[in-house]
């Protein structure tokens, strides 16, 4: 049984798993009415419905009837794994991850938990002790858990080996450089508005590709640039860019690190996160993996002199190229496998 909500990060990871899975073991997925569901629509596994309970950071009264709550989403989930009595619980991490671990505990199935970020996140942190093992995307995360083993992250299969050519005549870019900008699942307005800001004299230079989501596109003639909402299918996304502007969400992150695209991180500030995309973005840095760009210096003017710099950066390119990051699914499969074992012995 596979769980993890809240965002997209934490959904789609599990369903490259379960595509990989899905020939070889009987397969189910625990989580709330949210976007876990919307996004498990189509995957043909099994989908069963809690009621989950988040903690809304920085307002306390908000957060008093948690206990009351997260008592009652636990025994729900007691309820779902004692129906679907499932050998293993893998655990994305996020709030919707917590009650079913909590319940898995309690009833002795074995929990797998994986963390995508540098940092541990809440949810995880709290249910760490109460798993087989913690795998983690990045190694020195690894080695501060004490059952922590780096496994590297899963990324979709369907991400790699597509058609540049091909992609680029879909969005109808032509021969100059394409960037590809976007901000998350739901966009972001500081980079939306920052972007539109200087549009015109990137589009002077380069094709810009634009996923600036749900209910953000705005009229514009301007050619060169390339409007969506949102994608789904960023394979094809991906092969059209040359470089990219992302937030450092570990998903996007770890996706446009392992298909060597030369990217512009730019970090949700700790405001708006508990941090994870600066520690994100900071290891691949040091590493010269990538550059960064502090949303508290963003401008029109520094995004498009940003921008200018990531695409005259040879020395990053050449670093990308020599790389040997690369998709954790194998390893991670394993240890599902080894925890499995473990229990039936």
């Amino acid at each position: 049984m596979f769980c993890g909500g809240g965002s997209a990060g934490h959904v789609i990871p599990n369903i490259a798993l379960c595509e990989q899975l899905k020939n070889e073991f009987d397969l189910c997925y625990i989580g709330t009415d949210g976007i876990e569901r919307d996004l498990c629509r189509d995957s043909g596994v099994p989908f069963y419905t809690f009621d989950g309970v988040k903690l809304v950071r920085g307002k306390v009264l908000c957060n008093l009837s948690i206990p009351v709550k997260l008592h009652k989403s636990v025994k729900e989930c007691m309820e779902i794994l004692n129906q679907t009595k499932p050998d293993l619980l893998f655990c994305k991490g996020g709030y919707v991850s917590y009650p079913p671990a909590v319940a898995a505990a309690k009833m002795g199935i074995p929990v797998l938990t994986h963390e995508s970020d540098v940092s541990l996140g809440l949810a995880n942190k709290l249910i760490a002790g109460k798993c087989r093992r913690v795998l983690t995307a990045f190694p020195n995360t690894a080695v501060k858990i004490k059952n922590g083993i780096y496994t590297g992250t899963p990324i979709r299969r369907e991400l790699f080996g597509r058609d540049r050519i091909m992609a680029k005549r879909a969005f109808g870019c032509d021969l100059r450089p394409t960037v590809l900008v976007f901000g998350g699942g739901s966009g972001s307005k500081a980079i939306n508005d920052c972007l539109r800001g200087c549009i015109t004299e990137l589009c002077r230079k380069y094709n810009i590709l634009h996923v600036c989501g749900k209910g953000n596109v705005v009229y514009s003639s301007l050619y060169g640039y390339k409007q969506l909402e949102f994608s789904d299918d960023m394979g094809e996304v991906y092969a059209c860019a040359d470089y990219a502007v992302s937030r450092c969400g570990a998903n996007a992150a770890n996706e446009l690190i392992a298909l060597k695209i030369p990217t512009l991180f730019i970090p949700l500030e700790n405001g708006a996160s508990r941090g994870d995309q600066i520690d994100n973005a900071l290891y691949f840095y040091e590493r010269g993996l990538c550059k960064i760009l502090r949303e508290c210096d963003m401008t029109p003017a520094s995004l498009q002199g940003a921008i200018d710099e990531l695409i005259s950066d040879k020395k990053l390119k050449t670093a990308l190229k020599e790389n040997t990051f690369k998709r954790g699914n194998e390893r991670i499969i394993q240890e599902i496998k080894c925890a499995l074992n473990e229990s039936f012995n």
